[in-house]
Order: structure tokens, then sequence, then C-alpha cells
């Protein structure tokens, strides 16, 4: 690993660069979708509604009779049935929620508004013209983009392809992510802890909690220890498996760090070989055909964030979305002091108050990179370059928000 750090942004375009190809594509039930990413457009093959319908009950007729006070009611016409002619000055047509307007009609006045005697209606209130009348393509036009293509698919986008007609949809296929962690100092799940020396592992589990939630396939190889023929095995049988590889430990610059030697030693491209940022300045990306492997630092906050930072662009771009981090700007609650050299990324909170968008630190404690706790309560991360020593209280910042 190179000791000279590129600038965060520089390695975050690097890895965009990289990108050549989308996730394969399948076909799915509708009903089935939620969650998943379209891989095509959805376009409104006719207008909807086709004709102008009614939306309320009560009474088709043509605005300027208004003005005649009563109207013979001339026709009835149920909800899903064809209209049966033309309405004629001093008519009205019974009509129902969801009715095709007949024709000759423009407006419609509701049941309220009118009292029923032997055939005809007598208006008690008149309305404007066009009342409760729904236009032709008042949801959409026939060729209109409704929802596009790398949207993730929520109970609005089912419901408007179900009214669209559609049995089957075409998503991306779920990316398949290998998930290894290392360290001789670390117990799997169930291990008891038989020395102090010890840690119970949690960034393996934590970084694929998040990457099911970005709507990845993972699979969680068990723990391995700091041997480099085991650790060599292991990430060549995942890559059989997956689409991306992803590693938690043994990637920094230790003597027992041999991830870094290991992927050396592979064909491979480097995409990214360090960054200038905190936490995670070790991070390493390369890439092995159209497989990515990730090697994230051992700490679970580090890992967490990296995963945030690096991956998750990764699986927006090869979604059809929009690579770049979801970032706001937001006003400092409380003075901060920088605390280190680097570009830092630093746990959160984002309120809003008395109309503004505020970060504060409240809750997050300050130390080193494992402090996992501070990424709970549905934190973001304050981005702090590297040239700023501090931010006083009132300044605009920029805030990453985490896409989960």
């Amino acid at each position: 690993m190179s000791q000279h750090f590129p600038p965060f942004d520089e390695t975050l375009k690097a890895l965009e660069n990289s990108i050549q190809t989308e996730m394969g594509v399948e076909n799915i039930f509708i009903g089935d979708a939620l969650g998943r990413f379209l891989a095509v457009d959805i376009v409104a093959l006719e207008d909807n509604p086709t004709h102008a319908t009614s939306s309320m009950d009560g009474y088709a007729i043509r605005f300027s009779d208004q003005q005649l006070g009563s109207l013979i009611i001339s026709d009835f016409i149920p909800a899903g049935s064809e209209t049966h002619g033309m309405v004629q000055k001093g008519e009205c047509v019974k009509t129902f929620t969801g009715t095709l307007m007949s024709e000759g009609s423009d407006t419609l006045i509701p049941i309220e508004n009118v009292d029923v005697k032997e055939g005809k209606i007598y208006i008690t209130s008149a309305v404007s013209k066009g009342f409760a009348v729904r236009p032709v393509g008042e949801n959409y036009h026939a060729g209109e983009v409704l929802i596009k293509k790398g949207t993730k698919i929520g109970f609005a986008q089912i419901g408007v392809m179900a009214e669209l007609g559609l049995v089957q949809v075409e998503v991306f296929m779920k990316p398949r992510v290998a998930i290894l962690s290392t360290g001789n100092e670390i117990l799997d799940f169930g291990e008891p802890k038989t020395s102090y020396a010890q840690i119970r592992s949690s960034n393996h589990v934590t970084v694929e909690a998040i990457l099911r939630q970005l709507g990845c396939e993972t699979m969680r190889f068990k723990l391995i220890r700091d041997e480099r023929d085991v650790i060599e095995k292991q990430l060549r049988q995942a890559l059989l498996w997956s689409d991306i590889v992803v590693t938690t430990g043994g990637g920094s610059v230790g003597d027992f760090d041999y991830l870094q030697s290991i992927l050396t030693d592979m064909k491979i491209e480097n995409i990214i070989d360090g960054s200038y940022m905190k936490p995670g300045r070790h991070i390493r990306v390369v890439k092995t055909g159209h497989k990515y492997i990730y090697a994230l630092p051992g700490f679970p906050y580090s890992a967490s964030v990296c995963t945030f930072l690096f991956i998750a662009p990764l699986l927006r771009k090869m979604r059809s979305q929009n690579f770049a981090l979801p970032t706001i700007q937001a006003k400092m609650g409380e003075f901060y002091k920088k605390r280190s050299k680097f570009v830092e990324f630093t746990a959160c909170n984002l309120r809003f108050c008395d109309g503004e968008l505020i970060v504060d630190l409240e809750g997050k404690k300050e130390g080193s990179s494992a402090i996992l706790n501070n990424l709970l309560d549905k934190p973001s991360l304050l981005r702090v370059e590297k040239d700023v020593q501090k931010i006083e209280k009132g300044e605009r910042v920029e805030v990453v928000l985490l896409d989960v």
C-alpha cells in the first residue's frame, strides 16, 4: 500500500470511472418488486383517464343549463358502463364516481347541490364550469415516463404499475456480496471469551446489515485467523460466488496484515490505494475482471463509514442511479474543533430547528474509529475539509446523508 494518500474526492472519482457495467436484469412479478430497483423506464401507453370522468356522485350537465334552475333526468349511467348519447339542453344524466361523463356535458353537479322530484333535479347551489370532472390525461398522458430507470420500487410505484396493467417488471439483480473478516483477536458468534485481549467481532455483521439494507444478497464467511494461505484461499472462493468481496481487518500495514500483499500478488486493477480521509485512510479497492474487492478497515465505525462512502456509490451507479454522495447543506449548531489533518467524516445529528437544518454532536463520543455506537439514532456524517481547523457555531457545513 502506498503511504501517499490521494485526496478523498480523487479516490471517489477513480471509483466512478472504473464502473463500466450495470447489474444484470431479471423479470419479476410486480407484487414481489418492493424494494427492488427498476432496470427500465416505466412509460404510459395511453392517457389516464382516457375519457372525461366524474370524480363524485351527481349529475352530468351542461354548465350553461344551471340558469334554468331545473333539469330533466334523461339517463342513468353506473360506473363501468358506456354512455348512451348526447346530453341535450335542459337534460342531465345521473352519474357516479368513476363514471364516464356523457357526451355534451361539461360539469358534474353533486347530489348534495340538488333536490330530486318527479324525474327532475332542482339546483339548490350552482357550481363552477368543469366541477368534479377529471379531464383526459389528468393522471398521465400516453408516452409520459412515469417511473425512471434506477428508481427504488415502493408502494406508489407498485400501484402505478398495476394501474398500467403490468404483471411483470424488469429489475436489476441483487448484487452478491461476500464478507470476510480477519484477525487473531476477534471472536465469532458464540465463541467464549478466554482472554481480555479478545474482541467480539461486530464489523462484519454491521457491514452485512448495511449492504442488505442497500438491497444486496450477502454471504458472510466464517472469521479467518491471520494466516496468509487461509486468507488467500477464502478470498478466491468468495470471488467465485460474488460480484463484490468486502474484507474487514488485515488491510493496514502491520506485521499480520496480509491482505495487501495478497492483493498485490493477484492479477488485479488498482482503483483506490488509500485516501486522505479519516476514518479509513488505508482503504483499498481493486478490480478483477468485472468484480470488485474492498479492503475495509477493521474498526467497526471505520468499516461502516467506508461502506457508505465507497460501496453505496458503486451500487447506485450499477443500478443506473446517481453515483454522487447524497449531501445537504446545514448550519452548525455548536463549536467544532478539527480532530485530524485529513478530510473528516464525523457522525452527527441533523435536526430541524426553527425552520432550519441544524448539525450537532450531542451524544457522539470523541475518540477512536472503534466507537460504533456513534452511529445510533439515525446519524449523518459531518464532512470537514482537510484545511479546516475549526467550525464556528452558525457556519454552513456539508452533511453526507446515509442512504438506507
